[in-house]
């Protein structure tokens, strides 16, 4: 443990730990907490704190972890290997050195991807998947360029948090993101490389997962934005190949639903998490 957050009055909200697998250090947000363990992944260019809200909630009944995972974050701003393995390599490491025993795997977009390919590869080792926002998507050979793009649209530094709040749209969403900057050199940064996130997205321009969607064997379920960026195809093929896949849609959401309906999402976990019993 190397940080600690605390809520107003003392409690402690989380404890800081850090994962270091093949030389790439990652920062983890454990909120503690009883029984059946959570992982939490966020997407591309995202961060842990993301999740707080409902990794708050959740802690009351299960031990909940929220990963920086490589590149992002807290962690390691410039690992050499960004492939899919290696993140879902990460995602063992954490469950093995923090003794997360069979975790349920939260993930969101990309981070959904990565919990996907886990639980894949992981039959035995993933006790359930949620995906929120994600799937098993398909060649896209334009991704890195569009996210290229839009981080390049960024007018970085932002002068304050609540300006890239607002930058970002506002609201949850805007101060989800912005939570994620750190101050310095005159202004508020990503905690990310740019290079990197495009990096990130290479195997995903190029190649199909559906067979690894239908390699997977754990009871999941699909959470999707009303505004989703899954498109309709997709979603159906999902459901198709694994009829046995829980799907929900909240409406009046967009791709960040995590941030806009944390407490319709901490209901939908809930009631699958009691189902898993």
């Amino acid at each position: 443990m190397i940080e600690t957050s605390r809520f107003p009055g003392g409690h402690v909200a989380w404890s800081e730990h850090v994962v270091v697998r093949d030389g790439v250090r990652l920062a983890c947000r454990d909120w503690g907490g009883p029984g059946q363990p959570i992982v939490l992944l966020h997407g591309l260019a995202g961060h842990a704190g993301e999740w707080d809200m409902l990794a708050r909630r959740l802690s009351s009944r299960y031990r909940v972890v929220a990963v920086d995972q490589r590149g992002h974050g807290a962690g390691q701003c410039h690992p050499w290997d960004v492939s899919r393995a290696a993140y879902v390599a990460d995602v063992i490491a954490v469950a093995d050195q923090l003794a997360l025993r069979q975790p349920v795997l939260v993930g969101q977009s990309l981070g959904g991807h990565t919990a996907m390919l886990t639980a894949a590869a992981h039959p035995g080792l993933v006790r359930a998947l949620v995906l929120v926002e994600a799937g098993p998507g398909g060649p896209n050979p334009n991704g890195p360029v569009d996210i290229g793009g839009w981080l390049d649209s960024w007018p970085t530094p932002f002068p304050s948090r609540e300006a890239a709040a607002a930058f970002f749209g506002g609201g949850p969403v805007g101060a989800g993101w912005a939570a994620g900057l750190e101050e310095r050199e005159g202004g508020w940064w990503p905690r990310f490389d740019r290079d990197v996130m495009v990096r990130s997205l290479a195997e995903n321009a190029q190649l199909s997962f559906r067979h690894e969607w239908g390699q997977v064997a754990c009871p999941t379920l699909v959470v999707l934005a009303q505004s989703s960026f899954i498109p309709a195809q997709e979603i159906d093929e999902m459901l198709r190949q694994r009829p046995a896949t829980m799907a929900m849609s909240i409406p009046g959401t967009g791709h960040d639903l995590h941030l806009e309906q944390p407490k319709i999402l901490h209901a939908a976990l809930s009631d699958f998490l009691k189902g898993l019993a």
